[in-house]
């Protein structure tokens, strides 16, 4: 029975596979239009569908919105029934549907054509009257569907899916889409955090330890135990970061030390820590952490201390 399973896993994958495959021979002039098309519009791509299509449309949308592509469902039922009032004279219509011939496509299409807006149609059906109405095609022809009885949409669905994700990644391209426009889009999450997120929102919420290079033994591991941050950077009295001790130097040093009265903070600092700027993003930060392979960082600008980022505070916003 467990092979069985597998084999018509198998079988659905390497289906949809294919199709998907089969696409590249549809990424023609047609394909091109759509995109400059679309790219020119002054309005927005309102998508619209019926069943599984409607969807994929919804889909479809959500990735252009997110990619800086403004785009709006219209469901293709409630299209007919009042909401094709959404539609303005500069957006673009795009309908989605395998066959091209559903009821409510083709009480739909006349009155786009109608109102003067643009139609892309997104079909498996070149000879349907939703590929022969519109006014550019996309073929999303598929030579079988996964489901066995070659009925339910499965490898359709996936080809639409698809050729709605070449759309917006070539929008992207002409636009010059980029990850710092992305994450205007995606401010929440651990992805908006990872393209937003920086050092200054981090550390400031953290205790700032600090001591001079003559302070005593005893004040730095006050310092370091009050602070609770396993650190503490040594300034000059100007405030400049001349150096960095953590617990790992404080222990090293009494395992070597017998006389620890006289040691000050100079004689077990490291110098010429690693310091970050509060610009810095906190995932480059966490890079910073990881090649070093410590757990801490000093956060400076132009030399003068500012504060510590500890990789806990990473780990909080789910950088990590």
């Amino acid at each position: 029975m467990s092979s069985s399973i597998q084999q018509t896993a198998l079988h659905t994958i390497q289906l949809e596979a294919q199709s998907v495959a089969e696409l590249a021979a549809f990424i023609n002039a047609d394909f091109e239009k759509a995109v400059n098309t679309v790219q020119s519009c002054k309005g927005r791509l309102v998508i619209s569908g019926i069943g599984k299509s409607a969807i994929v449309a919804q889909k479809i949308v959500s990735t252009l919105n997110s990619t800086g592509t403004a785009a709006l469902f219209m469901h293709a039922a409630d299209a007919i029934h009042g909401d094709l009032g959404m539609v303005q004279q500069e957006d673009i219509v795009m309908i989605i549907s395998k066959s091209g011939e559903s009821p409510e496509i083709k009480v739909l299409v006349p009155l786009i054509k109608n109102f003067g807006n643009i139609l892309i149609s997104m079909s498996g059906n070149t000879q349907s009257f939703l590929a022969k109405e519109a006014d550019i095609f996309l073929n999303t022809t598929v030579s079988k569907e996964a489901c066995p009885n070659n009925l339910a949409p499965t490898s359709s669905t996936t080809a639409q899916m698809v050729m709605g994700d070449a759309l917006a990644v070539c929008l992207m391209q002409l636009k010059g889409f980029t990850g710092q426009d992305f994450a205007k889009y995606h401010p929440g999450g651990n992805l908006g955090k990872r393209l937003y997120l920086r050092v200054a929102d981090l550390y400031t919420s953290n205790a700032t330890p600090r001591v001079l290079a003559t302070t005593s033994l005893k004040e730095v591991i006050v310092e370091i135990t009050e602070k609770r941050l396993g650190v503490t950077a040594v300034t000059d009295t100007d405030n400049h970061v001349i150096g960095i001790i953590t617990d790992g130097d404080l222990r090293r040093m009494l395992e070597r030390s017998d006389n620890i009265q006289s040691i000050r903070a100079m004689d077990i600092l490291s110098a010429h820590p690693k310091t970050v700027s509060p610009s810095l993003l906190a995932v480059e930060a966490l890079d910073v952490l990881r090649f070093n392979d410590i757990s801490q960082l000093i956060v400076a600008e132009n030399g003068q201390y500012l504060g510590i980022l500890h990789i806990h505070d990473l780990v909080r916003e789910g950088i990590v």
